[in-house]
């Protein structure tokens, strides 16, 4: 697959399809069980009528994933699937997978971690079904797809309009899949503050790595904070001890996330367009982590939402190497985090004003706009 050419038509994703006109008609063929070493997995192209007299033969439509990413971290996850999700709404959604192959560095993959299942599931309606070619007889048994679409890439080459409508599918699909509306009613007024904006403020805690050192003391800056603005409700919630649901209904009402770098972040673009991200990062991270650490300003960029900048904690743990040293960035990878008072009480009465000006600006736009239809369009 390496030496053949994507296809790339302008702001959409980078895909392969076989057949297509670039593979002149053929198929793809693989012998790809290996799960340890990806040098013995090969593939190659036939012609539907002359497939190798041995071949297997998968009817429907396979997705084929072939990256470098980890199908259980939920960031890396969701960069695997994320140009499916775009070429499957260039085509109308139509049809979804019936199979999914997984490579990582070229070895085969048996699954997905269980966020990166549901994600998937919500958005194909239907259950992922990760072949791993058990049923063949040898790994010498090449197998043959009718139809196959190959992604070496993430979202590379797409426009940022055509990432945000993809995140907006995705996001649509998450919260139908979950028995949620697509969208929050901005309508002035709820239930505890009747007549007022209701803004939400989650904190998306860590444990562990990159979790605060004082977590009490950072919640009551940020609920001191929430409690100025009429209408402000502060959400605690730590990542690690809630269901694939329990995030989308609170993604799905928070205006502004507040939490430390990390992979729970992934979480945001269930959140509503223009919602607002405040990101927290160890000693150490500005000058060693490199440009992964910038992924969660790109993802805000990318699914439409509002990244606020980032605090960089000055102190933290100590390292025995010069502070520039390379070799420190295991040490400061897994630190923890302080706090400011002064500048996150600065920072965060910013963010709840702007929130709370965009959110008086939406409502009086839906207010005075036909309601929405509520269905999850893919692309006409």
């Amino acid at each position: 697959m390496s030496s053949m050419y994507d296809t790339h038509e302008e702001e959409e994703v980078q895909y392969q399809q076989f057949p297509s006109d670039l593979s002149l008609g053929r198929v793809l063929c693989l012998k790809g069980r290996d799960n340890h070493d990806g040098s013995w997995n090969s593939y190659a192209l036939a012609w539907p009528e002359t497939l190798p007299y041995n071949a297997t033969y998968m009817p429907g439509l396979t997705f084929v994933s072939y990256n470098h990413y980890n199908y259980d971290n939920i960031w890396h996850g969701l960069s695997a699937i994320f140009p499916f999700v775009a070429w499957h709404q260039m085509n109308r959604c139509q049809p979804s997978p019936d199979r999914w192959v997984l490579y990582h560095w070229g070895e085969l993959r048996s699954g997905m971690g269980p966020w990166l299942r549901n994600v998937t599931q919500a958005t194909f309606d239907q259950p992922p079904y990760i072949e791993v070619f058990d049923g063949l007889e040898d790994d010498s048994t090449p197998v043959c797809f009718e139809k196959a679409v190959v992604m070496r890439h993430n979202e590379g080459g797409m426009s940022r309009q055509r990432r945000m409508e993809a995140y907006d599918l995705m996001r649509c699909k998450a919260r139908a899949y979950c028995g949620l509306g697509p969208v929050r009613d901005f309508g002035l007024g709820n239930e505890s503050h009747p007549g007022v904006l209701d803004i939400g403020m989650t904190m998306y805690m860590r444990t562990g790595p990159r979790s605060f050192r004082n977590e009490t003391a950072v919640i009551k800056i940020f609920q001191r904070e929430c409690a100025k603005v009429e209408g402000c409700r502060l959400m605690v919630a730590h990542s690690n001890n809630l269901s694939f649901c329990e995030q989308v209904k609170l993604m799905s009402l928070t205006d502004i996330l507040v939490s430390p770098h990390g992979a729970q972040l992934t979480n945001m673009f269930l959140m509503d367009r223009n919602s607002s991200v405040m990101e927290f990062f160890p000693k150490g991270w500005l000058q060693l982590a490199g440009v992964g650490q910038y992924v969660y300003h790109w993802i805000a960029s990318w699914s439409g939402m509002r990244h606020m900048g980032a605090w960089r904690d000055p102190d933290g743990e100590h390292c025995t190497y010069p502070e520039n040293d390379r070799r420190c960035m295991s040490t400061y990878k897994s630190g923890l985090i302080g706090h400011n008072e002064t500048h996150f009480s600065e920072w965060a009465r910013t963010v709840l004003a702007q929130a709370k000006a965009r959110k008086t600006e939406e409502a009086l736009k839906n207010n005075s706009s036909s309601p929405s239809s509520g269905s999850c369009t893919c692309r006409p």
